[in-house]
């Protein structure tokens, strides 16, 4: 008989950005106990609220099965003692113990079965630590320090094999089949079984699905022209129990505001959708999702129009008053702003930067201001518009197009999918501050590791090499720190192998050769490519990993001028006058015109001949090949049929 599994961690509210790392990690670690078990089953599915993280499995066996191990003693020519002292080991009589011959003789043994365990037992023994193991950030204690720590505190938990509870307890909260419901309108206390669970709880108000819950918002908002905004939508999901959308108005003398300011505001500070017009732009209204199930008397919408006046009147103080000191007049104060304490302050960064955007002049002056919004009110109070800021406000005080545009974007790209920089000022400028907070860390030792990235430099790395690459953007990333150096070369592996989907080997044969210049390297990946279905290109790949096999033994490692008089007639001569023949053409269109000459060549020619001269002409012969042909990538890297 198989049995069904339910458990529900209920706490208080955890932050929605933990939830979905934290489901997976349950469901991954329960799947594990149950496979080390031998107790059968597999997880269903693990669903969560705020307050609640759920995880079913099914098929879950009533106990372990019987085990039976046999167990070797010592060597039967030890006589009666030893066996006596196995025995007593193994719990028997020593006329219960058995023999077994092996390869180096007879020995002493017993059949020792295992009488398996209940899984309700091994999963009572076992919930309390799997729980309290559950991965987040942050943890807290909640019964004074020493005792368990978890995200939040535990109010309640569910732990129910069929129909028993499995009993367990974590600081003095005991498993049982008690649920409870929404915080405002659920009851505190509902029994349940595993079939009648979500529907008791659908009762109380409490819409366990997330994807109910995505799918209940959605519907609610069609047709009030809000703004499409996945991630706020995602965020609404997990911190709502029962959401309801309302939509709210605010006064229209706000909209003078940037509209950046006014959607960073309703957005981030108070989690609501803008609204749009038909031609793009904001209309005055929002739309908020309420944990509750209606606003018969219209109070929540009055508070959150209250709030959101509230807030607008403060971003509408704070641009009126940064617009008194204009940008260029802050640069000063950035001596005062730290960018970190063993590197140096905003000022000495920027310094840094304008040097960095080289001759470019609308770069260095957006350089030299693209900082200073550090030092404004609007961000200080709302920190999710640095950049932003500073170019609305570059524009505002009358700075050119091309300054302006670059101190918006020069934060770009912030995600892997995120937008690039969109002129040649932003590209250099965003990159200029990327490399030097790169540079500047990985000089006073602050590098990754781990899942330890304070400085958010594995995103600077790769907002580079994007910007670099898809950006079509020439910029040397010079640096003499070597772990710089290899941190980068795994970042741009990354970028080509995982992102713009280049097979591995040819991503290690094209860097093989170099990777300073990325729009060299992106070309040469390309031909590589390219080339690469041709039927002439693998064996040519075989033999070019032949050739610096023989070279490596040989400890060549230059080539240098042949001697012609020295080539023997035939297949070493065609193949010297064949690559002559086509200097000049690109590698990819002589792969095909040599590799006939190359198989014949290692078929009929033995490269170690026994006169020196000629077996060194023979050497530099295949290392003056390999040299040319590893311009575009090290062939050697790239994996073979013959080699699968």
């Amino acid at each position: 008989m198989s049995l069904d599994f339910l458990l529900e961690i209920g706490s208080e509210e955890i932050p929605d950005w933990m939830i979905a790392p934290a489901l997976n990690n349950l469901q991954d670690m329960f799947q594990t106990l149950l496979d080390q078990q031998g107790i059968g089953g597999m997880v269903k599915s693990v669903d969560a609220t705020p307050r609640r993280l759920v995880l079913r499995a099914a098929g879950l066996k009533e106990r372990q099965e019987d085990s039976e191990e046999l167990m070797l003693g010592p060597p039967k020519l030890a006589g009666p003692g030893a066996a006596t002292g196995f025995a007593k080991k193994m719990g028997v009589k020593p006329e219960d113990l058995g023999t077994q011959t092996t390869a180096k003789g007879e020995y002493f043994s017993f059949r020792k079965l295992t009488v398996g365990r209940d899984t309700k037992t091994i999963l009572s023994e076992s919930l309390r630590e799997l729980i309290l193991k559950i991965h987040f950030p942050k943890t807290m204690y909640w019964n004074g320090k020493g005792s368990e720590r978890f995200i939040r505190p535990i109010r309640w938990i569910v732990a129910l094999l069929g129909d028993a509870i499995v009993p367990f307890e974590i600081a003095r909260v005991h498993s049982s089949n008690h649920t409870a419901g929404h915080r405002i309108l659920g009851s505190k206390s509902i029994v349940v079984t595993i079939e009648n669970f979500e529907e008791e709880l659908l009762k109380n108000y409490v819409i366990l699905s997330a994807n109910a819950r995505r799918d209940k918002i959605t519907r609610e908002v069609q047709g009030m022209q809000i703004h499409h905004d996945a991630g706020l939508l995602e965020t609404l999901v997990y911190l709502t129990e029962y959401p309801t959308a309302l939509r709210g108005e605010f006064d229209e003398q706000f909209l003078s505001l940037p509209q950046e300011i006014l959607v960073t505001v309703m957005r981030h500070h108070q989690k609501y959708f803008s609204l749009r017009g038909e031609d793009g732009s904001l209309i005055p209204g929002f739309v908020a999702v309420m944990n509750t199930d209606g606003d018969p008397n219209g109070l929540v919408k009055q508070g959150n129009e209250r709030v959101l006046r509230a807030r607008f009147n403060d971003a509408r103080f704070f641009y009126d008053v940064d617009q008194k000191k204009p940008l260029a007049d802050r640069l000063d104060d950035l001596a005062k702003v730290t960018f970190q304490a063993k590197v140096g302050n905003y000022l000495e960064k920027t310094h840094r930067i304008v040097t960095l955007t080289g001759t470019n002049a609308s770069a260095a002056r957006a350089a030299l201001l693209c900082k200073t919004d550090l030092t404004t009110d609007m961000v200080k109070e709302f920190t999710d518009l640095q950049g932003i800021i500073g170019g609305l406000y570059a524009k505002a005080q009358g700075e050119p197009e091309p300054v302006w545009r670059a101190i918006y974007d020069h934060y770009k790209p912030l995600s892997m999918e995120g937008e690039i920089p969109a002129t040649e000022e932003g590209k250099l400028l965003s990159v200029a501050d990327k490399w030097d907070t790169l540079v500047s860390c990985f000089n006073v030792g602050l590098i990754p590791s781990g899942s330890k990235d304070p400085f958010a430099l594995r995103r600077a790395a790769q907002g580079v090499v994007r910007i670099l690459v898809e950006g079509k953007l020439a910029f040397p990333l010079k640096t003499d720190n070597e772990q710089l150096r290899e941190f980068m070369r795994d970042r741009i592996e990354y970028y080509f192998r995982e992102v713009r989907s280049f097979k591995y080997d040819e991503v290690r044969a094209c860097m093989a050769v170099s990777w300073a210049d990325l729009l060299d390297l992106e070309s040469r990946l390309q031909r590589v490519q390219a080339v690469r279905s041709t039927p002439d290109f693998e064996p040519l790949a075989a033999s070019f990993k032949r050739i610096k096999n023989i070279l490596t033994q040989a400890n060549v490692t230059a080539g240098g001028a042949l001697d012609e008089a020295l080539l023997e007639d035939g297949p070493e001569r065609e193949l010297h006058q064949e690559n002559q023949r086509h200097q000049g053409k690109a590698i990819e269109d002589r792969i095909a015109l040599l590799r006939p000459k190359v198989d014949l060549f290692f078929d009929k020619v033995l490269v170690n001949a026994k006169d020196e001269a000629v077996r060194s002409n023979r050497l530099k012969l295949l290392h003056n090949l390999l040299t040319e042909f590893s311009t575009i990538a090290d062939f050697s890297e790239i994996v073979t049929e013959k080699q699968n």
